[in-house]
């Protein structure tokens, strides 16, 4: 049985091993986990899954080998697709609906299970077995206070208590907004490291060489501490449309903080102009002029846009665009110098990408950027990254 397992995980582009597929079978063998679904899930997908950003494929490929309710309720039999078709989606009154009975967890458990045993064909509309349209606790589109909803594509009244092929780690799906932690594992592929400072490190490898070539007598060889020489230029869209993305870019922010020792970071609102600031409630007071931001920095410094590029198109193209003050010149011909100076570029956008074909703002800032704008998931931050990186 676990053999088709291991290979339906190799299938999903997941890179399992067989020492790992080994690891798995002692721990079973060695009694780590009791007969339970659940915990045959957490012991595989830890004696299998080496990286956090591989959860959500690890669920799915799980969710299709041990299809069926027994995944959630260790039982042998499966539910046969015809039982489940939907014909019938049932709408009760509010009376209605509080006069059907909940059941606790331990006897809707073994209710189901009784289910199991007695059901030989499709119900549909009852309020008894496994079917559609009806006020059962088990099956789809019916209504009932709590539940085990089946093959249903999606929650109706918000009330399961356990859901047929429900994936526990969706949050890692690479098409899904990030928490900070995850921003962290993308950033990484930007890091690059190379040894500076002060010898404070064992070189392991050099000192077994020279101890040998010394006939045995310890010689202890140390190398200067490996540490991340990527220089980050972090230009930030702030105010107005960017408001409802605060908590995302303070993410990113936090996360570059985190993994890049040399970050410089500057505010910008909608479009960058003449200017830049390090303080919103001082912005208008300490000005740093983009002219002097483009000498200070040089051209290694890796340059990243964070703004959902939501805006007049006059802000990018007309001077004194800017909805704040009147600027000589367009947005456009300041980005194009920021570019300039700084080859190794990339926009990350906030906004869905579903959007951005209307919005023409963000299609001319896709032009000037030579289409290296990507959105804000774990996907395309690493498609940024890996751009910058080469």
């Amino acid at each position: 049985m676990l053999i088709n397992f291991f290979y339906t995980l190799r299938a999903a582009k997941l890179p399992v091993s067989v020492k790992e597929y080994l690891t798995l079978l002692e721990a079973i063998q060695a009694g780590v986990i009791g007969p339970s679904v659940d915990e045959f899930y957490f012991l595989s997908r830890t004696t299998l899954v080496k990286d956090e950003s591989n959860f959500d494929k690890f669920d799915r490929a799980f969710s299709a080998y041990f299809k069926g309710v027994e995944l959630l309720t260790d039982f042998t039999q499966d539910v046969p697709l015809e039982w489940l078709r939907k014909t019938l989606e049932l709408e009760l009154s509010a009376e209605e609906k509080a006069a059907i009975e909940k059941m606790g967890w331990d006897e809707l458990m073994e209710t189901l299970k009784k289910r199991f045993e007695e059901q030989k064909e499709r119900h549909e509309g009852g309020n008894r077995m496994i079917g559609t349209g009806g006020t059962s606790p088990f099956g789809a589109y019916g209504y009932n206070p709590q539940g085990i909803r089946i093959g249903q594509d999606k929650g109706r009244n918000k009330s399961a208590v356990k859901v047929w092929d429900q994936r526990a780690y969706k949050d890692y799906d690479d098409t899904k907004e990030l928490g900070t932690r995850n921003i962290k594992v993308a950033l990484r592929r930007l890091r690059r490291f190379a040894r500076e400072g002060s010898e404070l490190e064992l070189d392991l490898d050099d000192t077994i060489h020279a101890t040998a070539a010394n006939a045995g007598m310890l010689d202890i060889k140390m190398v200067p501490e490996r540490h991340n020489k990527v220089k980050v230029l972090l230009l930030m869209d702030v105010g107005g449309t960017m408001d409802e993305h605060i908590h995302r870019v303070e993410e990113i922010f936090s996360a570059a903080k985190s993994e890049f020792k040399h970050l410089e970071f500057y505010y910008f609102h909608n479009c960058v102009y003449d200017f830049m600031w390090k303080n919103n409630r001082r912005r208008f007071s300490e000005k740093f002029p983009t002219w002097d931001v483009i000498r200070k920095y040089n051209r290694d410094y890796k340059l990243i846009f964070v703004g959902d590029a939501t805006m007049s198109p006059y802000e990018i193209l007309q001077p004194g665009g800017s909805v704040e003050y009147n600027n000589e010149e367009p947005g456009a011909e300041w980005l194009q110098r920021l570019t300039h100076a700084f080859p190794k570029f990339a926009w990350i956008n906030p906004e869905p990408q579903g959007v951005w074909q209307y919005r023409q703002s963000i299609a001319i800032l896709q032009q000037l950027m030579n289409q290296r704008m990507f959105p804000l998931t774990l996907a395309g931050l690493e498609s940024a990254m890996r751009l910058l990186s080469k």
